[in-house]
């Protein structure tokens, strides 16, 4: 029996960033929904690697090569989905860069790179898409932000200033598009076991002192963000607009226990 509570069956939604880690995860969810899925990321995928997805899922999926700080590959991708799917129902942006560094030393062009990528990448995204949706009256846009555009992370300033940005963005355009039906929302991921991030858990003491710093005491799967995303996506989800939701199994909670405290007898 198909699981039909999400109603996702033929909607045609865009991934950017849709190759690895939490976008792929995405696009496996979307299409289990049965959803038209176009995979938007530097590269596309080869035509094994597709065909594989489609033998796993109900939905229909199309991998295109875009590079979100280009306007013109963007424009050429929403024409794309345009004749393969029609138009698109829904966006999740999700594609970003990080460069490590300290903002006192950090090189402009670095920083420039990621706010190009990661804040107005999401813009011309969500302009080339949410045009269409806009006309329609009806559409949803997903922002992936992050726990750390709400707190500062260490060598990852212009990360962090890049998603506390996309949290404002995501607002604005809900403010600004909510009136002709376009949905705009961020989801905030915590501690995500990724390809990008699996380094730190190789060690296994260093993922053990992760595990502990969570309340829920594991690491999040991009299969948690997925479901979120895939939610905010669907018509079950109406009525939510300019929300943040974060989904770092308490972690951001847990602030004040790294504060010394007397016992109690």
């Amino acid at each position: 029996m198909k699981d039909t509570w999400l109603e996702l069956e033929g909607r045609v939604v865009a991934v950017t960033g849709a190759n690895g880690g939490i976008g792929r995860a995405t696009v496996q969810a979307l299409l289990e929904a049965g959803a038209h899925v176009a995979m938007l990321d530097r590269e596309a995928l080869s035509s094994d690697a597709l065909a594989a997805l489609r033998e796993q899922t109900r939905g229909e999926c199309l991998s295109l090569a875009c590079d979100v700080a280009d306007n013109e590959q963007v424009l050429a991708a929403v024409d794309s989905v345009n004749r393969h799917f029609g138009q698109c129902d829904a966006l999740v942006n999700n594609a970003a860069v990080s460069v490590q560094g300290r903002l006192d030393s950090l090189d402009v062009t670095d920083w420039s790179r990621q706010i190009d990528i990661n804040v107005t990448g999401y813009l011309r995204c969500a302009r080339a898409f949410g045009e269409q949706m806009q006309a329609r009256g009806a559409g949803s846009i997903v922002n992936m932000a992050s726990i750390a555009g709400s707190n500062p992370q260490p060598y990852s300033g212009a990360y962090s200033t890049t998603k506390a940005a996309i949290l404002m963005l995501s607002r604005q355009l809900a403010f600004e598009w909510g009136q002709q039906g376009v949905r705009s929302n961020a989801i905030s991921p915590g501690l995500i076991r990724t390809p990008l991030t699996e380094p730190y858990y190789a060690d296994p003491q260093m993922r053990e002192q992760r595990e502990n710093a969570v309340p829920l005491r594991r690491i999040g799967r991009p299969e948690d963000i997925a479901n979120v995303a895939v939610f905010l996506v669907s018509d079950r989800s109406s009525y939510v607009n300019g929300a943040e939701i974060v989904v770092d199994g308490a972690f951001t909670q847990s602030l004040m226990s790294h504060i010394p405290r007397p016992r109690r007898p």
